[in-house]
């Protein structure tokens, strides 16, 4: 990525040095007008169609009031959003969305969430944003006799970052201050109708789209037995040893019931391929088997005690019997106990009684026994605490810094422990293991979100909210919730479509569907972004102009003199704040 970054660098510097060259040596037409790396194109056509447009003067002008309202409201809320943001990411810049500045460029293959693949598409939907925002704007000024002196588009180097419309500024002076209101409102207003739009026709097009029986396969794990036999993205596992697989929760079901060593898997579309499993390690809990685990290449347990393990269940079946086990890896041999690991035991603990010697608080512990009951994950720790009955007590040995410590603990009047499951570390003692190598693809669940029945199940109001978050945050869904993502969505792109199958009536049009999905999607995504970003109160922004309109009406009311410095102060000052706002925002992330 840093090398695409530099050679669009290089591009940039080249188009501003040739630009530049020829504006200097008049080989440019007059309406191309040339300022560094930025380039506007005027003219003056278009503005027959908006006059035409104009003359339903009365429904142009309740559409612009509805728009103004619809606005303000908006305006209010990303204005404090932004600014709540901020100390958010000022206290854990890590998980910022703009980690890396360039992420917030819309360009596709640049910014990390937009890739190239998806570029047409992201493209389209830039280009019917800015037609409709400036064409807003553009047709509230012939409504409100604002006289047109140009329009055209804005690139940066030869990528089109905006659209305009230059009124005439003595006649912009001249309206009123609920004409112009009504005029900067209006490219919000019609950003937010292309939505609803694309929305109406977005959910009837998805629903017709299913995901393919199988397991679809979004990658393997390097060093895995999956990766080595072959498989990778876009392959879907559709048997397992002769059991079918329907879906990725099949697939976890039937690893878990197989105990073969090397297994047979068919692929949709594939050929058969022998996958011989091996134990890796994922990940740990901070600071317990440091010494034996890694990531490249991650680190393969090969044996517990005297007994070779390649698969997780008969690692499980090698701890059972002892609480202290040698794990015989790629990196080394350690003894560890293997339990259940807390990270942090709250003083207020069942397992935190100093009369009986147990840890004290913030302690990491591993439980191994719990009510005379063999204890070897994070799974059956759960199981057995959900069995236990308010003010009993049970038997505990759990270790400390690989101390063993046996006592007695009363069990809480909620029947728990009182230790928190945030606290409780997935996994064999905070190891977690992979023993065949596929990340399944979350097919099922990006179709649910696009589709909106993930939002069905909410009442009216609700389900339009919970719809529209689930389409804002797809391109963004491992910042989102990291520990079930391992992908973004960016539509239905070449290396996931076929996850996908279009079924009903829309079948006829096979892969012409999926484009459909496609393009109203990132027009719905780039059109909500822009709309939003528009409402940001801060100039040269739409907001900030409804901003400074507002602000003239409600101290033109009040008995108070130098109403303009007033206004200009107001105005300034949450400029200002909305800007150093959004700098955090961006440049945040990698400056703390």
């Amino acid at each position: 990525m840093a090398g695409l970054l530099t050679w669009v660098l290089v591009g940039i510097v080249l188009y501003t040095a040739v630009a530049m060259g020829l504006k200097a040596r008049g080989y440019l037409p007059e309406s191309v007008k040339v300022s560094g790396p930025l380039t506007t194109i005027h003219t003056k056509r278009g503005r027959q169609l908006l006059n035409r447009l104009a003359k339903r003067e009365r429904f142009w002008r309740a559409w612009g009031n509805v728009g103004v309202g619809i606005a303000l409201v908006v305006m209010v809320i990303t204005g404090i959003g932004v600014l709540i943001a901020v100390p958010a990411i000022i206290a854990q810049p890590e998980a910022g969305t703009f980690e890396n500045p360039q992420n917030v460029l819309v360009i596709p293959g640049v910014n990390d969430f937009l890739p190239l693949s998806a570029a047409p598409e992201i493209i389209f939907g830039l280009l019917v944003g800015l037609v409709v925002h400036e064409g807003g704007h553009g047709l509230l000024c012939r409504v409100e006799d604002i006289e047109i002196e140009s329009m055209g588009v804005a690139t940066f180097a030869l990528i089109p970052i905006g659209a305009f419309v230059e009124p005439d500024a003595d006649d912009q002076r001249a309206a009123d201050r609920g004409a112009q209101t009504r005029m900067f409102a209006a490219g919000i207003t019609n950003n937010l109708a292309v939505c609803v739009i694309a929305a109406l026709l977005l959910i009837p097009i998805a629903g017709s789209i299913a995901v393919v029986g199988g397991a679809p396969v979004g990658d393997t794990v390097p060093g895995s037995g999956a990766a080595e036999a072959g498989l990778g993205n876009g392959d879907v596992v559709t048997e397992i040893d002769g059991t079918p697989i329907e879906n990725a929760s099949a697939l976890d079901t039937a690893l878990e019931a197989n105990a073969d060593e090397e297994l047979t898997v068919e692929r949709k579309d594939g050929d058969a391929v022998q996958v011989d499993r091996r134990l890796l390690v994922l990940g740990n809990a901070d600071g317990f088997g440091d010494d034996i685990v890694g990531t490249d290449p991650l680190t393969r347990v090969r044996a517990v005690n005297e007994t070779t393990v390649n698969t997780e269940r008969a690692f499980a079946a090698a701890v059972e019997d002892r609480s202290v086990n040698t794990l015989v890896t790629t990196r080394g041999n350690q003894s560890l106990p293997i339990g259940a690991y807390i990270a942090e035991l709250p003083a207020e603990s069942a397992l935190a009684e100093p009369a009986d010697g147990a840890p004290s608080d913030g302690t990491p512990i591993v439980v191994t026994r719990l009510d005379d009951r063999r204890i070897t994950n994070a799974s059956s720790y759960e199981s057995v605490r959900d069995d236990l009955t308010a003010g009993t007590t049970v038997p505990v040995e759990l270790y400390v810094e690989g101390e063993q410590r046996t006592f007695n603990a009363t069990v809480g009047a909620d029947g728990d422990l009182g230790v928190p499951d945030t606290v409780l570390a997935d996994g064999y003692s905070g190891f977690v293991f992979d023993d065949f190598g596929v990340d399944p693809y979350p097919a099922d669940q990006f179709l649910s979100w696009l589709s909106g029945e993930n939002a069905a199940q909410f009442p009216a109001i609700t389900s339009v909210l919970a719809f529209t978050a689930n389409l804002l945050v797809l391109p963004f869904a491992t910042l989102m919730d990291p520990t079930s993502f391992s992908y973004n969505f960016a539509g239905f792109t070449g290396d996931v479509t076929s996850f996908f199958v279009v079924e009903g009536p829309l079948s006829m049009f096979g892969p012409g569907v999926f484009l459909a999905a496609n393009l109203l999607f990132w027009s719905w995504w780039i059109n909500f972004n822009l709309a939003l970003f528009n409402c940001i109160p801060a100039f040269p922004l739409d907001g900030g102009h409804i901003l400074r309109t507002s602000t003239e009406s409600i101290i033109s009311r009040l008995p108070i003199p130098r109403r303009r410095t007033v206004v200009t102060l107001i105005t300034g000052g949450i400029t200002l704040g909305m800007v150093f706002a959004v700098m955090v925002l961006v440049f945040g992330p990698v400056l703390l």
